[in-house]
């Protein structure tokens, strides 16, 4: 398999490499952790290492069908596992839709690492991949997930179901993501 312009990249302080077979022992740190599961899965239940290998293996095929998925995120100054994030075609409501989405382990959470990797994940999405629009959702209760959604830009669209739960919603066009970063590049002129 050749590698592609975005099978890595960086952002400050994380790698992210995509995703493949050999990320099982992560993936089942992840999806084992009963905390980060309450904000992954409609049960809340650790995933078996069955069901965790699956998820891995889907992760995988998404890559070959699509050429974009799933990247394993480690710290760059010490290589922890930190999750994974990136970019994935769903359905919602009988729309096709690609969505950004992101999963880190707790003891990485209130540290900006997915605010980080979401703004990497943006730029491939839009500037290397030329994708039109992303969605991003979550459950309704899950106010610090919703906090980076609107943090890198989102916009809330709707409340709904998701999964047989209450998800919200929220979507961010090419256009949304080009105004918001000629406004960043402005603001950091004007303070130079």
């Amino acid at each position: 398999m050749k590698p592609t312009a975005i099978d890595t990249f960086e952002t400050p302080r994380l790698t992210a490499e995509r995703l493949r077979l050999d990320h099982l022992g992560d993936y089942l740190r992840l999806f084992q952790d009963p905390q980060a599961m309450k904000t992954l899965s409609a049960d809340g239940k650790p995933l078996s290492t069955e069901e965790a290998t699956r998820w891995l293996q889907r992760s995988v095929e998404h890559w070959d069908r699509h050429a974009f998925g799933f990247w394993a995120l480690r710290t760059k100054t010490d290589r922890q596992f930190v999750g994974r994030a990136g970019l994935k075609k769903v359905d919602v409501d009988g729309q096709g839709d690609v969505e950004l989405a992101y999963a880190l382990l707790p003891q990485f959470w209130g540290q900006r690492f997915a605010t980080e990797v979401s703004e990497g994940i943006l730029k491939v999405a839009f500037e290397t991949l030329g994708l039109s629009e992303l969605i991003c959702f979550t459950l309704k209760t899950n106010l610090a997930s919703q906090h980076v959604m609107q943090k890198v830009g989102f916009r809330f669209e709707r409340e709904g179901p998701h999964v047989g739960l209450p998800h919200v919603f929220y979507r961010l066009s090419a256009a949304g993501y080009a105004a918001r970063a000629a406004r960043k590049a402005e603001a950091s002129q004007g303070s130079a």
